[in-house]
């Protein structure tokens, strides 16, 4: 018997050949001449394409999508497009026409209504609409940073409206019943509204932590609990104004009222410095610290982070208390800088849900629920001069926001419509000519 092997199981047993591949003879000649090399992928490219294929690009893309389905129930509801469309066939420029007015008129007056008046006599007067925007957009940051928090945990918090009210409850009660010198008062009142919405979210953490609870089920019963103790409460000469025909508070002492930034001709106060300030506190926590770092391990997997040593019951707590701190903030807002007159049980006026968009729009991110809370706060102003200048049902508004968080949690859908590229789906080099052919000859 011969000690060589024949060349061909050689070849097989080392596995450097594959069983498929065409022998270099079997190429014809002109073929491997000709083969054109592979381009080089530039640094432009692949920087447009992470741009393109960012969160950031995905959000803008669902405003716009958004915008779009708004502008056709726009059409839909004007009554001088309904009329055109009455008579398209013998007309069809009136329809495009009232169509094109609808539409542009009521962006128009969401624009005005939102960031700048462009028929105010002057630029003080115009810019009233930006501040009425950053108002709006207060609590909605507050009580979307509570929101987003509670996601990165892996805790869904939908108790926003129970921990507003009672935040609300608590820093009234300092408002309007405990006088002090100012200054002291306001930053008292503050204080414990972060606490009335802390301890009404901590419920939630201990049971989910303790006994299994999901915060789910136990945020919703606590919202109501908390807007029928109010209710009941607002009966009672305890909270109800004196003398007052509907069950409202007593209005809010001046010394516990935030300041106005620009003048009383601005709705703008110092909320929106605290807002400010809490965002970039919660992306330090989250971040930078080594209790984010707990939060978001807890967040990715909580058996994994079990198993590294860290508590997850304790986790859990925190997380709920310091996303009710910051919903309590929102509530703080509300009956300190914008409600002032005193208030009644729809004090929330649905920013505890409201806030959950915010969460989602932004990404769970501290930075993107501040522009987040302020694009549904522009929403919001904007509604209201939609409707006054054009007759657009506010709902139309509503019908916006729902359809951008519908993308926004579809990123799939988005993609396919502007062709965007998936994350981390870099195009292959191809191998060039020489690798080729250097391939097939091994």
């Amino acid at each position: 018997m011969s000690d060589q092997m024949p060349t061909a199981d050689v070849e097989a047993a080392v596995g450097e050949t594959p069983v498929d591949a065409p022998a270099l003879d079997q190429i014809p000649e002109e073929q491997r001449a000709t083969e054109p090399p592979a381009p080089e992928i530039s640094k432009t490219h692949r920087i447009l394409r992470e741009i393109a294929s960012g969160s950031v690009v995905l959000s803008i893309c669902a405003i716009i999508v958004a915008l779009v389905v708004g502008g056709v129930f726009i059409a839909l509801t004007n009554q001088q497009v309904q009329q055109a469309l009455g008579y398209f066939f013998a007309r069809p420029g009136d329809t495009f026409a009232a169509i094109g007015n609808a539409v542009g008129g009521a962006y128009a007056a969401l624009f005005q209504g939102a960031i700048y008046n462009t028929h105010a006599p002057d630029f003080a007067t115009g810019i009233q609409s930006l501040s009425t925007t950053l108002t709006f957009a207060t609590p909605l940051i507050a009580a979307g940073l509570g929101v987003a928090l509670s996601f990165r945990v892996g805790l869904f918090n939908i108790g926003g409206q129970g921990q507003m009210l009672i935040a609300a409850l608590f820093a009234g009660l300092v408002g309007f019943k405990l006088p002090m010198p100012p200054g002291i008062h306001l930053l008292i009142a503050v204080i414990a509204g972060l606490v009335g919405g802390a301890i009404w979210a901590a419920i939630a953490g201990v049971l989910k932590a303790f006994t299994g609870a999901h915060e789910v089920i136990v945020t919703i019963m606590l919202n109501y609990i908390a807007l029928n103790l109010l209710s009941y409460l607002l009966t009672t000469s305890f909270l109800r104004a004196p003398g007052a025909n509907d069950p409202r508070t007593p209005p809010t002492l001046p010394t516990a009222v935030f300041p106005k930034l620009f003048g009383n001709n601005y709705s703008l106060d110092i909320g929106i410095i605290l807002v400010v300030l809490a965002t970039i506190a919660v992306w330090w926590l989250l971040e930078r610290s080594s209790l984010g770092f707990r939060f978001r391990a807890v967040g990715e997997n909580p058996n994994a982070a079990r198993v590294a040593g860290i508590s997850v019951r304790s986790i859990y707590v925190w997380a709920m208390v310091i996303s009710g701190a910051l919903v309590g903030l929102a509530g703080a807002t509300q009956v300190l800088g914008q409600i002032t007159t005193g208030f009644g049980s729809d004090i929330d006026a649905g920013i505890g849900f409201s806030a959950i968009t915010v969460a989602l729009l932004g990404r769970s991110r501290p930075f993107g629920v501040l522009v987040a809370g302020i694009l549904i706060g522009a929403f919001q102003a904007g509604g209201f001069a939609m409707q006054a200048a054009d007759n657009v049902p506010v709902e139309v508004i509503a019908i916006i926001q729902s359809v951008t968080v519908l993308f926004i949690a579809a990123p799939p859908l988005v993609r396919a419509i502007f062709r965007l590229p998936a994350p981390g789906s870099a195009p292959r080099r191809r191998r060039s000519a020489t690798r080729t052919k250097g391939a097939v000859a091994r």
